[in-house]
């Protein structure tokens, strides 16, 4: 591992997060812009830079699509552990199992729940799904915050009341963002697993090898 440099190791989460940061500032300037073309339109002072950190416009746009994220994330785990998909470079074979279905062996090398053995070994053998579904829980909360004070910020431009968080969250508003979000990941990781039955990508391990049969799951 010496012989390679650090982003040769790492190059893939550094980029992936590079673009995230980029994209990420991209949408809070555009936001931040957005924002208070609304608010000067409708005679009230517009937001400095880091007012507009905590404002619910920022905070449910960004989580938001988080939520969606960790949501499907989370789901796709869990439902490739038992359902197939004949041919899809994303699912385990129809028949026998698999070196991820075989019980851990607390070998010296193995990470230390494995050696510890009992409930701290259960839960990390499904820490991966618990961890999408802690940051899905955490992002769907913010979402919410953000949304219900962008709700009530612009309720106070119109001169109407405020609504309490209990009424807010039986809204057809806040189930629109979500549910317009949970739709398109699930539609994006249906599309992965139904096009790399037929469609090959030299190279990359998202994709079977480029002569291997349509029907046949690597």
């Amino acid at each position: 591992m010496k012989q390679y440099s650090f982003f040769y190791r790492n190059g893939l989460s550094i980029v992936l997060l590079l673009l995230m940061v980029l994209c990420w500032g991209g949408q809070f300037f555009t936001g931040w812009r957005t924002l208070n073309s609304e608010l000067l339109e409708n005679g009230k002072p517009a937001l400095n830079l880091v007012s507009y950190l905590s404002s619910g416009h920022f905070i449910q746009a960004t989580f938001e699509n988080w939520e969606s994220e960790f949501l499907q994330m989370m789901l796709y785990i869990l439902l490739t552990v038992s359902l197939r998909q004949k041919g899809s470079s994303e699912s385990k074979s129809l028949e026998g199992k698999e070196d991820v279905d075989r019980d851990p062996a607390a070998h010296r090398d193995a990470p230390w729940p494995v050696k510890k053995g009992g409930f701290v070994l259960m839960i990390y053998q499904n820490s991966l799904s618990i961890a999408f579904f802690i940051l899905f829980v955490i992002s769907f909360i913010l979402h919410f915050y953000g949304s219900l004070k962008e709700f009530n910020s612009e309720q106070l431009m119109k001169d109407k009341p405020l609504l309490p968080w209990e009424a807010y969250i039986q809204s057809s508003r806040f189930w629109f963002e979500s549910l317009q979000n949970w739709q398109s990941e699930f539609l994006a990781v249906a599309s992965i697993v139904i096009l790399s039955i037929w469609l090959r990508q030299k190279g990359s391990p998202e994709s079977k090898p480029v002569d291997m049969p349509h029907q046949e799951n690597p």
